[in-house]
């Protein structure tokens, strides 16, 4: 289920409109952009960082898969010749859906408080509180790619985003000042950077394993080439990216698609062995409740109770030769990992295969994306219990992304996956931002 074509050709018409003048400053025109991403050691949270404002300076955010928008904290400490907010019942805010107008009460117009503006309600997805702030735009930089090197940096005059108050960074990780979102939403980063630049509506992840080494956004199409010289994108396999009708989202005013990025997984094999589960919890109901999405935000993968206990079971069965220990939190099934040899693709255990629109189509993981370490002869399955009745069944969280490769694409909704890149030899740390194309 996509969106109608003509919803798809305003937005793109409102676009040109709106960020049209980065493209008469230059004749320069990107072919992709690339964001590096680290992930921080304490929160596990993926950060990355864009330069904004007049004078520039680097504001660092919290990566949001599938977040609506860009929002960042401007209502104090907030400095920029060039930021403006769009009035309401603008183009922008027209473009972005605002629900409502907003007449700051404050006597001095400043950014975040000024009059006559349209607001949105960004959410802090890892805490799960929504808010209210206006739109606003302002001037940003961001490095192009040619998808093997860094290449010449590009500027957005008018990139949109939300202004929100300092309290709304609760539990982000320390020095972030917002979160970039992702999502299917025409306010999005990758909406805004594909329709600024006009290369195609796709964009890709690949998150590194490691604390200490660059992971990768791109904006655009491939190649998009890890050292030493592995053109990741070459063998994708393609699912649908299936669109749930009812927002994810905190608090809305208006009913609408959620902007999160749902899979169709059928069942769940262990060692080819299919998982015993209630299957109807796999399906996205009316109210939008089930299904399988995939998450920055959760550090691992969040199983629907019954789902969980199911999965434990089976995969325990399965690694029979390593005995229980007590559990560390947030695990739940943890083991001897004396008794677990190691492979290319991590420890040795069970593989786990998400199945999704056919037998042959599945998203495969290996110990290094199953299993996680937490002492020293302790290995924890590395996937938590949600709960009875969540609102989503299944969540892949960023440690099953880690080093594997996810592109999506906007404009046919579909994600190419590549599974494990340490088979290729390679890594999401393996991008070389250090010489310039």
């Amino acid at each position: 289920m996509t969106l109608s074509y003509n919803y798809l050709l305003f937005c793109s018409l409102v676009l040109s409109v709106i960020i049209s003048p980065c493209i008469a400053q230059t004749s320069f025109r990107p072919k992709a952009l690339i964001l590096p991403v680290t992930k921080d050691a304490s929160t596990l949270q993926y950060l990355t960082q864009i330069n904004q404002r007049t004078p520039l300076v680097p504001v660092k955010y919290t990566l949001d898969l599938g977040g609506q928008f860009l929002w960042v904290v401007c209502l104090e400490d907030y400095e920029s010749s060039s930021f403006t907010s769009p009035p309401c019942h603008s183009a922008p805010c027209s473009l972005a859906n605002a629900p409502f107008c907003w007449d700051c009460s404050d006597s001095q117009p400043r950014p975040g408080c000024n009059n006559n503006t349209c607001n949105l309600l960004p959410d802090n997805t890892i805490n799960g509180i929504s808010f209210n702030g206006p739109l606003s735009m302002d001037v940003a930089s961001i490095q192009s790619t040619n998808g093997k090197n860094p290449g010449r940096v590009v500027s957005v005059p008018k990139l949109l985003f939300v202004c929100a108050d300092r309290f709304h960074l609760t539990d982000l990780a320390n020095g972030v000042r917002g979160m970039a979102g992702l999502g299917r939403n025409s306010i999005s980063l990758p909406s805004l950077f594909s329709s600024a630049f006009s290369f195609p509506r796709k964009f890709a992840i690949c998150l590194s394993s490691s604390t200490k080494a660059n992971g990768a956004v791109f904006f655009g199409d491939g190649p998009y080439v890890m050292l030493p010289g592995v053109d990741v994108s070459t063998s994708l396999i393609h699912t649908p990216l299936i669109l749930n009708p009812v927002s994810t989202a905190t608090l809305l005013f208006r009913p609408r698609p959620s902007t999160d990025y749902f899979i169709g997984v059928k069942s769940v094999k262990i060692n080819g062995h299919v998982v015993p589960l209630n299957t109807s919890l796999l399906s996205i109901d009316k109210n939008g409740v089930g299904g399988t999405k995939i998450s920055t935000v959760h550090p691992y993968t969040v199983l629907e109770s019954s789902i969980y206990e199911a999965f434990v079971k089976a995969f325990t069965k399965e690694l029979a030769n390593a005995p229980r220990v007590e559990s560390v939190s947030p695990f739940g099934a943890c083991f001897d990992s004396t008794r677990i040899g190691s492979t290319r693709v991590g420890p040795a255990v069970p593989q786990i295969d998400l199945v999704l629109q056919s037998s042959d189509v599945y998203w495969r993981i290996f110990g290094a994306n199953s299993m996680v370490q937490v002492k020293s002869n302790v290995m924890c399955l590395g996937f938590v219990d949600g709960g009875v009745n969540p609102r989503t069944s299944i969540v892949i969280g960023g440690h099953q992304l880690e080093d594997n490769l996810l592109q999506f694409d906007l404009a046919t909704s579909r994600l190419g996956f590549s599974s494990s890149l340490l088979f290729r030899r390679t890594t999401c740390s393996n991008f070389n931002f250090t010489s310039t194309a």
